[in-house]
């Protein structure tokens, strides 16, 4: 059966800046790169079938970088880009927070009530999330996922079979990438649970990871600051933990000022 190893990018001058990168394309910084590294470092064991990312930076370059020292084969997935902010792309947070106090509020609490100007819904999000999955769980045993946050544990919170959830805070409070290992019963997509609930979904699991609008999820490699957690029941076979450091073989179960909108590729 499937293990899908999502992994968070690392991070970009936007995420220093506390700014919303949604599905603006920006590179890693000098800290992200070194990130990278730590990355490529703790996932050195992992014989990766594939590995699938976003289409947009820095998902990609940090996909690559993993491809390179494992030797697996890259494929960019478009139902992978991160959630689209629309015209809150490249605000900071606090700015945010402070020009529309109702809208963000809701926006935390309730993400599935509010369409961000000339952005997407969480639901549209949700169904490509879907849509992308089904066509890589198919005939693999090891994948790897690299996407940015929110959308990282959106896709996370997919695979568990509970309600999708954001993570607990947009506020960045680390900077260090973080892996999860989903370990599926089935290659099928789990059937979705109900409505979005910021940090409380239908399910056991728990997702870690910061910046819920920032572009990268940014934790610590066993748990981020932010925690996305769910408290009914789970999809059955669906089991989920970080991973400092693998030791998982395949014979073992073988900035630049922003645009108002990103481009999709």
């Amino acid at each position: 059966m499937p293990d899908v190893v999502l992994i968070r990018p690392g991070c970009t001058d936007f995420d220093e800046q506390n700014r919303i990168q949604g599905v603006l394309d920006l590179p890693l910084n000098h800290r992200g790169h070194a990130q990278v590294l730590g990355l490529v470092a703790q996932l050195q064991e992992v014989s990766f079938d594939v590995v699938f990312t976003a289409p947009c930076e820095p998902a990609r370059s940090t996909a690559q970088a993993i491809c390179e020292q494992s030797g697996a084969s890259l494929k960019e997935v478009d139902d992978f880009r991160n959630l689209d902010h629309g015209l809150w792309q490249g605000l900071q947070v606090d700015d945010v927070r402070r020009k529309y106090p109702k809208v963000f509020k809701q926006w935390q609490e309730s993400p599935e009530t509010v369409c961000l100007p000339e952005g997407e819904t969480v639901s549209e999000a949700v169904e490509r999330i879907r849509r992308g999955l089904r066509k890589c769980l198919k005939r693999k045993k090891i994948i790897g996922i690299v996407a940015s946050e929110p959308l990282a544990t959106m896709i996370g919170c997919v695979l568990r079979g509970e309600r999708p959830a954001f993570p607990e805070t947009c506020d960045r409070k680390s900077t260090r990438p973080t892996i999860e290992r989903i370990s599926l019963a089935s290659p099928e997509v789990p059937e979705p649970a109900a409505v979005v609930r910021n940090g409380n979904g239908a399910g056991n699991g728990t997702s870690n990871g910061n910046g819920a609008s920032n572009g990268s999820a940014h934790g610590e490699e066993t748990a981020g600051n932010g925690r996305a957690s769910s408290n009914g029941a789970s999809q059955p076979g669906a089991n989920s933990r970080s991973i400092p450091p693998l030791k998982l073989r395949k014979d073992a179960g073988k900035a630049a000022p922003p645009s108002k909108r990103g481009a999709h590729e």
